[in-house]
């Protein structure tokens, strides 16, 4: 059995967390292929990605809850079995219909591991410490999604796309006996909460209310929906429109991961010595650079793979340096019900970016121009969510010591 704060910890935990990255960019590549070997347009593949997302939100509103009563890894456990199962349905599906069953199922199960990973790294390392945690855990996860373009771009042209969801099932069965055997359970028994409808509620309203969650939260929630509509839309502009192979497409997209990994290695070395805050706003101010530089470029009519992917290399720096000390300081307040706010902070993130990705697809017009401009609106609201919700809720508890973090 693991000690709780050892780095082997944050290592398996990082790998849980990681299913989300995987099952959301393994299969990009193959997109258009599955489009095709399906029967369906671009916009019915696309909204498997949606429908994940939405699946993912939904379910974390569950996990979080049920954690704070039975403790985070039996329901982990859970989580992470559906997955397996749903992972194989996604692999044989015969139809578009049954992939969407199928994708939505493994997003019920997927969402375990990121909510609960959050969760637990509360549980263990407090308020402060929990940021640089999260950093580092987010460059260790880095890896998942740098690779799994390319890998799902090979296992493609070798077996085919059915391929890349029976690897998912792989994973999962693989830290599956991981999770059960080798990690201890990180909430104690003195801390567990209710799992009545009232109490849940109350909990959901407490952190709907509070400043600084909700500007956390949604500040979060801007950044990530620039990100995902990338993800959603950036198979069909470099592939299709572009002309790039799947191949290419897998390295392109493992270079901008290394922006998010770059990221990610500046918040955990700067979060001591800058402040949780500093960074969230430089950060935001690097994703409203970058998705505008993009945004500029499309719209000016210059068509080329790297007016697309330079742009969202300084937008993912952004995204990596934003996303731990995000969920940091909307978890930090709140350790008597730390699942019940990593949930609704994954929900109201994991809505927001859905309703975002299926806009992308829907209004996509064949060129660059949608996506591009999306990237951008995300990061300016990014910038306005930090500076009319974050900062007037820190400078608010910095004046009232009994709200300053616990």
């Amino acid at each position: 059995m693991l000690r709780l704060k050892s780095p082997a910890t944050v290592v398996t935990l990082a790998a849980l967390t990681a299913l989300g990255p995987l099952a959301t960019d393994m299969y990009l590549p193959a997109m258009p292929a599955m489009a095709e070997a399906l029967d369906t347009g671009p916009d019915q593949v696309q909204l498997t990605l949606s429908l994940y997302m939405a699946g993912f939100a939904m379910a974390q509103l569950l996990y979080g809850p049920l954690s704070d009563r039975f403790g985070r890894k039996p329901v982990m456990v859970v989580g992470i079995g559906l997955f397996l199962v749903a992972s194989l349905l996604c692999a044989f599906a015969p139809t578009i219909e049954w992939l969407l069953a199928g994708r939505f199922l493994q997003a019920l199960g997927g969402a375990a591991g990121p909510v609960l990973g959050r969760a637990a790294v509360r549980d263990i390392h407090g308020p402060i410490e929990a940021g640089r945690i999260l950093s580092y855990m987010a460059s260790t996860m880095a890896l998942a999604p740098a690779l799994a373009p390319i890998v799902g771009a090979g296992l493609l042209l070798m077996f085919g796309w059915e391929s890349i969801f029976i690897l998912l099932a792989v994973y999962a069965a693989v830290m599956l006996p991981l999770l059960i055997l080798a990690l201890p359970e990180p909430l104690p028994l003195d801390r567990r909460q209710s799992i009545h409808p009232a109490a849940i509620l109350a909990n959901f309203r407490m952190l709907l209310g509070q400043r600084s969650f909700m500007g956390y939260t949604l500040t979060n929630a801007a950044a990530f929906s620039g990100l995902f509509a990338y993800l959603s839309g950036s198979s069909f502009v470099l592939i299709e429109f572009l002309g790039v192979s799947p191949f290419q497409y897998g390295l392109f997209f493992t270079v901008i991961v290394v922006g998010f990994f770059t990221g990610t290695l500046l918040s955990g070395r700067y979060s001591h010595r800058l402040g949780r805050d500093r960074l969230v706003h430089r950060a935001t101010l690097m994703c409203a650079l970058g998705g505008g530089i993009m945004a500029l470029l499309a719209l000016a009519g210059v068509f080329h793979a790297a007016a697309v992917v330079g742009p969202h290399i300084l937008f993912m720096v952004g995204v990596g340096i934003l996303m731990p000390q995000t969920m940091s300081g909307a978890l930090a307040p709140n350790p008597q019900c730390a699942g019940a706010a990593s949930s609704l902070f994954g929900f109201l993130q994991m809505t927001i970016a859905a309703v975002v990705g299926a806009a992308v697809g829907q209004m996509h017009d064949g060129t660059s121009r949608t996506m591009a401009v999306v990237v951008a609106l995300g990061g300016l609201l990014a910038v306005a969510g930090y500076l009319c919700l974050v900062r007037p809720a820190q400078r608010a508890a910095a004046t009232d010591p009994a709200r300053q973090e616990t």
